[in-house]
């Protein structure tokens, strides 16, 4: 779909947020709280960016995006160059981060990762469930949407590192609960933090999503053959090459993007061997059952890997 920027307000510092319309004002597909689209902001550069609006809203998405001086160049792309008025493509949204239903959450968000939180607060309130956050930030100025966060009171702790310094999770999660599910998105080092308190808590319990790729192992490990089902053609994956990749010079369409283990666009089912999985995306019951997996990144353990394509 080809979108326009309805608005673009300064929500923190080093955060925009743009609020996305139909150009003819036409209704936008229907998404739920922890969603994402792609936008497509040129032929090299495709985002991932969480919706962080109202899912009742059918005319208009927004996403909220943090300028990263080392970043890529996603992000200051958006900055520099989409203003009011502005077209951009984006595709339909996808949901690897959807709120399950529970009597009582607790979201963790840092930084930018409050932007997919935004409506699971507004979804856990509408459904009468308990719920709080703990929103961290390295200083005040720099956390967005901190004023649409004022009407829920002391559900609410903002704790700027700068004051308070760095989020205090044991006394969040120092205590196992089997009726409360956990929702953390922000920087790798809060993720991991939050997966380390939480390894006693029941199984399922944790839900994070990751805006970067997970650190791994990055050797390429061995050459393996990858079978396609379909066509019955059998590709070889050179030890220094993606599945991913492999595919794509052999002419096979896959749909991708981010191709760093993220979003979920390619992901396949595996219907013979095992793979190596090295995704930030899959959980842990998901990777124990060796029955999909992310080909941007994952590579194989068995010698042949029989996949649905």
């Amino acid at each position: 779909m080809r979108l326009v920027v309805e608005e673009r307000i300064e929500t923190a510092d080093g955060v925009v947020a743009l609020v996305l319309a139909d150009p003819g004002d036409a209704e936008l597909p229907v998404w739920r709280p922890g969603a994402h689209i792609d936008v497509y902001l040129t032929d090299e550069l495709t985002r991932q960016y969480s919706l962080c609006g109202d899912p009742a809203d059918r005319h208009r998405w927004r996403i909220g995006v943090l300028r990263e001086p080392d970043g890529r160049g996603g992000s200051a792309f958006v900055h520099d160059k989409l203003d009011t008025g502005s077209e951009v493509d984006v595709s339909a949204p996808r949901n690897n981060f959807g709120l399950a239903d529970a009597p009582e959450y607790l979201f963790i968000a840092g930084g930018i990762g409050i932007t997919p939180i935004l409506p699971m607060l507004h979804a856990a309130e509408a459904a009468g469930a308990r719920w709080r956050l703990l929103y961290g930030g390295r200083r005040a100025a720099s956390m967005a949407f901190r004023d649409e966060l004022d009407d829920y009171g002391e559900r609410v702790t903002l704790r700027p590192e700068d004051e308070h310094g760095l989020l205090d999770l044991d006394a969040v999660l120092g205590e196992p609960r089997d009726d409360v599910l956990v929702y953390c998105c922000g920087p790798e080092p809060l993720l991991a933090a939050v997966e380390q308190r939480c390894e006693s808590w029941p199984s399922g319990a944790l839900r994070v999503e990751r805006f970067h790729a997970a650190e791994w192992d990055d050797a390429p490990g061995e050459t393996f053959e990858v079978v396609l089902d379909r066509s019955g053609q059998t590709v070889t994956i050179p030890a220094e090459q993606s599945i991913l990749e492999t595919l794509e010079d052999a002419g096979v369409d896959v749909m991708s993007s981010c191709q760093e283990g993220v979003c979920g666009t390619c992901e396949t089912a595996v219907l013979g061997g095992t793979p190596d999985h090295r995704d930030s995306l899959l959980t842990d019951d998901e990777r124990e059952a060796n029955d999909t997996m992310l080909i941007c990144v994952s590579r194989a353990l068995s010698a042949r890997l029989t996949l649905d394509l």
